[in-house]
């Protein structure tokens, strides 16, 4: 709920703080004292558009900042939210939000301190905050929200609505899977052919090549070897007869130093390392100087092996040219393991289009059972809307017929429309203000206070389902007064608490200038315009029990007299006493 709000350089707002509680809050005062600057302000919360002349003159920037206190059932819904904008988590369960509005009416808007849209303010704050009015209820006019308004009513209700929608979700969905797959099986049949033997074409190419992984790196070397025979047999045998073959070898030269170091060692034992090491190194040389006169002895040309590797190596070489795309999508750079993934991916694709026939029918039989699942979820979402459609009927008509307007009847319209995420159903609520007349939208209801009175008695009943944390009300109460006037006071607290009931209760912020309307509050604020060194100003104060009665004195007759106080200690004490409503209860 709206805890605290402050207002700076908002017209004659010059700096207005005011700390909201619970339930019901009321801000009543003279006209133009500047209550609607108040809600308008609010209205800037949930993301609405700022006046270009709203900065107070002298000024360069309005400021609208608020501490928000998130319910416990929408902090979920709150946090998603605001991780889905990439903001800041807030502390604890409240949210930070701060509207700069500049002159000539661009504004920042910061939520938890961080930079953001008004788009986004507008997504929170419609979890946030609901504002009706003479000529804006942002919430309950809008005919693509009735679907949601509606499920949620029945879910609140009986838990079959979001047992529904989701077996209608899994279902379009598995519809919508089968139907994309259908379309990348379709195509033109001639084009579709044309494409396996095109596969067909290429694969017999390359799977006659029998490319092997590493392939061409190993032909390479066998390549390289056999074409430099001469060179690698001459260089064997001149390296063997270097060490050993040859006169004054190194094997000799050993040798004769291993004899030198054997007779020393008599003398000197502390020789016998070295004599050893010479030792090793005759033995080394010998193995040596084998191997080299093997290698030599075993190398041979072989034209007929290296004209096939030739061969082999310029195939692969073509292929990868042929074939071959590098990352990125530059030819002529591509690796034989590319061509070899390519391979996979053709036999692949060649695979899919030559079961196609198979796949069509398992895909058209998937997709019948899908849709009869579609068709029983939204057959089962239909009555449970048209059953909450009635109910709800009847308690927005039993709360219509209290607020004086007994004539005027609600009517939501459940229309047949193509299947989708949400079942088959097109829902819009519709009124006839006067007997005998035809049902409009909301949206053409043409008196303000009537719309007023409609939108309170619609928030009533749907106060389990609407998921709002605050609603404002500003000047629900034109056009009415007396007893209808105290019924729309009860009917405000009760949006506010249905006390006694065990529902979860939802503050209300209201303006009126109705004394049986303000005798109702939780929270009595009197918004009073002054001049102060020559400049008007309005200051807001919370009212105390005395003052409150003081105030709904003036509200009766002008002035504070003592039948204008026991009047208004008349209304306190009536509106103190528990209402029962006859309308509303679920």
């Amino acid at each position: 709920m709206l805890r605290h709000l402050r207002v700076t350089n908002f017209a004659i707002l010059s700096d207005v703080e005011i700390e909201l509680g619970p339930g019901m809050n009321v801000l009543t005062g003279e006209t133009g004292a500047g209550k609607s600057l108040i809600v308008e302000a609010v209205n800037l919360l949930r993301g609405g558009r700022a006046s270009a002349d709203i900065p107070r003159n002298g000024a360069d920037e309005a400021v609208v900042e608020a501490i928000v206190e998130v319910p416990d059932d929408l902090q979920a819904r709150v946090a998603e939210v605001i991780e889905g904008a990439g903001l800041p988590k807030g502390e604890g369960d409240e949210v930070f939000i701060r509207r700069v509005i500049q002159r000539g009416g661009r504004s920042r808007t910061y939520v938890n301190g961080a930079l953001t849209t008004a788009a986004r303010l507008a997504e929170l704050g419609g979890l946030l905050i609901d504002l009706s009015g003479q000529h804006q209820h942002q919430g309950l006019v809008d005919a693509a929200r009735h679907l949601d308004l509606i499920d949620a009513f029945a879910n609140a209700s009986a838990a079959t609505a979001v047992g529904g929608l989701a077996a209608m979700h899994t279902a379009w969905a598995e519809l919508r899977r089968c139907d994309e797959e259908l379309v990348a099986l379709g195509g033109d049949a001639r084009e579709r052919e044309a494409r396996i033997d095109y596969l067909r074409f290429q694969l017999e190419e390359l799977d006659g090549a029998a490319l092997q992984p590493g392939e061409d790196a190993s032909l390479e070397l066998e390549r390289v070897r056999l074409a430099s025979v001469d060179h690698l047999q001459g260089a064997a045998r001149a390296a063997e007869e270097v060490l050993y073959g040859g006169d004054d070898c190194a094997r000799d030269r050993v040798a004769s130093a291993a004899r030198e170091v054997e007779r020393a060692v008599k003398t000197d034992p502390t020789l016998e390392p070295v004599a050893r090491q010479l030792t090793e190194i005759e033995t080394l040389i010998d193995d040596a100087a084998d191997q080299l006169r093997s290698y030599a002895d075993k190398l041979e040309g072989d034209p007929e092996r290296l004209a096939y590797l030739d061969e082999r190596i310029a195939l692969i070489r073509r292929l990868v040219r042929k074939h071959g795309i590098a990352h990125g999508g530059a030819p002529g750079t591509a690796s034989l393991e590319d061509l070899i993934a390519k391979t996979v991916a053709l036999r692949s694709e060649l695979d899919s289009m030559t079961g196609r026939d198979a796949r069509l029918a398992e895909i058209s039989a998937a997709r019948a059972k899908a849709e009869t699942a579609a068709l029983s979820a939204a057959a089962a979402l239909t009555a449970t809307r048209k059953k909450a459609a009635r109910k709800l009927e009847k308690e927005v008509g039993g709360a219509l017929a209290e607020l004086g307007m007994g004539s005027a009847r609600l009517s939501v319209e459940v229309e047949a429309r193509g299947l989708g995420p949400t079942g088959a159903d097109r829902i819009e609520l519709m009124l006839a203000s006067n007997k005998g007349e035809d049902t409009r939208p909301l949206t053409k209801v043409a008196s303000g206070g009537e719309l007023s009175r409609i939108m309170l008695a619609l928030k009533l009943s749907l106060r389990r389902a609407d998921e709002v944390a605050t609603y404002v009300f500003d000047e629900v109460d034109t056009g009415i007064g007396g007893a209808t006037a105290q019924v729309v006071g009860a009917q405000i607290r009760a949006v506010a608490a249905d006390r006694g009931s065990g529902d979860r209760g939802r503050q209300v912020l209201c303006v009126t200038h109705l004394p049986q309307i303000a005798a109702f509050a939780d929270h009595h604020f009197h918004v009073e315009k002054t001049e102060v060194a020559g400049r008007t100003e309005t200051h807001v104060r919370k009212l105390s029990a005395a003052a409150r009665k003081d105030e709904l004195a003036r509200m009766l007759g002008g002035h504070a007299t003592s039948k204008a106080k026991a009047h208004a200690a008349e209304l306190l004490a009536e509106a103190a006493k528990p209402h029962k409503r006859s309308t509303a209860r679920a």
